[in-house]
């Protein structure tokens, strides 16, 4: 079998091609044969009021992607600007890495690898807004 396999948690939701699905009272195990399939775990979710950083804001783009509600061609050029500009502010070698997994996720259509590579920024841009605002 081939595809990706979600394993999910006890009344875990995820939102798959548009449609939340929640999970039943024990741990499963769901094999996603479509390929491309826009798939968002929601405990991954990013909330629009929570869209309040710049790493939050491109994380949030391919969210949309995923949920269906924004256009994959345009929200590539949007990732990629954003993630251009993130690179002026995280200049250390993991956070590179981090960039540059996302950037080759969005290339290739990976939309929730990208996200994922993103969010991984998340505490490194909660310390530097903490040290700027000290």
């Amino acid at each position: 079998m081939t595809g990706l396999v979600l394993k999910l948690a006890p009344c875990e939701r995820v939102l798959i091609n548009g449609a939340v699905i929640e999970n039943g009272d024990k741990r499963s195990r769901l094999a996603i044969l479509t390929p491309n399939a826009h798939i968002l775990r929601l405990r991954d979710a990013i909330h629009p009021e929570q869209v309040n950083t710049p790493v939050r804001r491109v994380c949030y783009i391919a969210q949309l992607v995923l949920s269906g509600d924004a256009d994959p061609k345009e929200a590539r050029h949007q990732i990629i600007r954003g993630i251009e500009q993130l690179s002026q502010v995280f200049t250390d070698h993991d956070s590179r890495l981090q960039l540059t997994t996302a950037t080759e996720a969005v290339l290739g259509e990976q939309f929730y690898q990208a996200m994922k590579s993103l969010r991984a920024l998340l505490p490194r841009e909660a310390r530097l807004l903490a040290a700027s605002g000290a």
